[in-house]
């Protein structure tokens, strides 16, 4: 298997894009992405949206958007786990440059969720749970999420505070992050007195509905070291991917992300590498219990230790395991299939040292986590530098 090596980012401003279309998002991403890169053509594109025929009435999107990018005839595949269809088109892209069916590959991510109304958005995004055991009864996913919040307040003593402290901190490196949808500094208060939704899950606990795209271009490591230049060399050495039940009902502990934890575990073996490793990671904060919940299965804490963790800082720049620098999905937004792409745009602008002011010191090993309705996929990657 040859090694493979990210040498180019693109990203767009995630937020309600009403003037721009999806694939107008994703050749702006894309773009970026190359132009990073210094190359202008590729021998392959992985294209990772959860549901474009319901957001947009569009499907057949790969050939669409290779077209739209000047590239017609060039190999395309759109990938689809839900919210984890960003990384799942990283992984795609990943094994095609690893077995040597591709030297160069364009990995996106897309989505356009503003172009439907709440209800039509609620509906599209509610195709992710299990349709006849959760969705046939009303069940939405901050429902769904609350149901996982409640099991672990009630297991390990998580408290209500524990869980703003997470839209708390990532709302403040959010406000570092210039490509965030949201620039908004909130306190636990702010958290706590929001909206209810689906108790205990408050309005400032859920991530938002968002128009964006991100792009990653990679190839083998020789390639990358050919080309030059004279930023650090980032590689992916790891990818990890599993499922597990969708339907809560069908699972058998529900105060753990099973298919995270194993994920996890397959892209530590992959890279050799161990949770305490991990300098920095992007985790899948759809709602606030999610991070906490993640940064368990990933092994960063005991179970049950996640709450306590942000009472302590832990995952705050400059904590023990900086967790979502980039302002996670909470701040940054989420865009459903360019999430998992947009999470190691973060993570190679970490390891390059070229974060700026969320910039994590001595970051050398990373680590993204993209999951799929309530934990149903995840696809761990991590990337380090060379």
């Amino acid at each position: 298997m040859r090694e493979v090596a990210v040498i180019g980012t693109g990203l767009v401003t995630f937020g309600e894009m009403w003037s721009k279309s999806l694939r107008t998002l994703w050749v702006e991403a894309a773009l970026n992405a190359l132009e990073d890169a210094g190359v202008d053509r590729v021998d392959g594109i992985t294209v990772g949206c959860m549901s474009p025929g319901l957001f947009n009435g569009q499907e057949h999107l790969a050939s669409l958007l290779a077209d739209e990018l000047g590239m017609a005839g060039v190999p395309a595949m759109r990938v689809e786990s839900a919210c984890a269809s960003g990384g799942l088109a990283l992984r795609a892209g990943f094994a095609e440059v690893a077995a040597g069916l591709a030297d160069v590959v364009l990995v996106t991510g897309v989505e356009k969720m503003t172009d439907v109304d709440g209800a039509d958005a609620t509906y599209a995004l509610g195709t992710a749970a299990d349709q006849d055991w959760e969705g046939f009864h009303g069940i939405t996913f901050p429902g769904l999420y609350a149901m996982l919040a409640r099991i672990h307040m009630q297991q390990y003593g998580t408290t209500r505070e524990q869980l703003a402290k997470v839209a708390v901190k990532n709302h403040a490196n959010g406000l570092l992050n210039s490509h965030a949808q949201y620039h908004l500094k909130v306190s636990v208060d702010d958290v706590l007195s929001s909206t209810l939704v689906a108790d205990p899950l408050r309005l400032l606990d859920c991530s938002p509905i968002t128009d964006g795209a991100a792009a990653l271009v990679i190839t083998t490591v020789e390639r990358a070291r050919e080309l030059g230049g004279d930023r650090p060399l980032v590689k992916i050495t790891g990818s990890g991917l599993a499922t597990d039940s969708i339907a809560l009902a069908n699972r058998g502990d529900l105060a753990e992300l099973r298919a995270v934890r194993l994920a996890g575990e397959r892209a530590y073996a992959m890279a050799g590498r161990s949770p305490r490793d991990i300098h920095l990671a992007e985790v899948h904060d759809c709602f606030t219990i999610a991070e906490i919940l993640a940064v368990e299965a990933l092994g960063f804490f005991e179970r049950g230790a996640g709450g306590p963790a942000m009472d302590r800082n832990l995952t705050s720049l400059g904590g023990k395991i900086p967790v979502n620098p980039s302002g996670g999905l909470k701040a940054k937004g989420h865009p459903v299939g360019a999430t998992g792409v947009a999470q190691v745009v973060e993570v190679v602008t970490q390891l390059r040292g070229e974060a700026g002011q969320r910039q994590v010191e001595g970051a050398r090993v990373g680590l993204a986590q993209n999951m799929g309705g309530s934990g149903g996929s995840s696809v761990v990657h991590i990337l380090e530098v060379a």
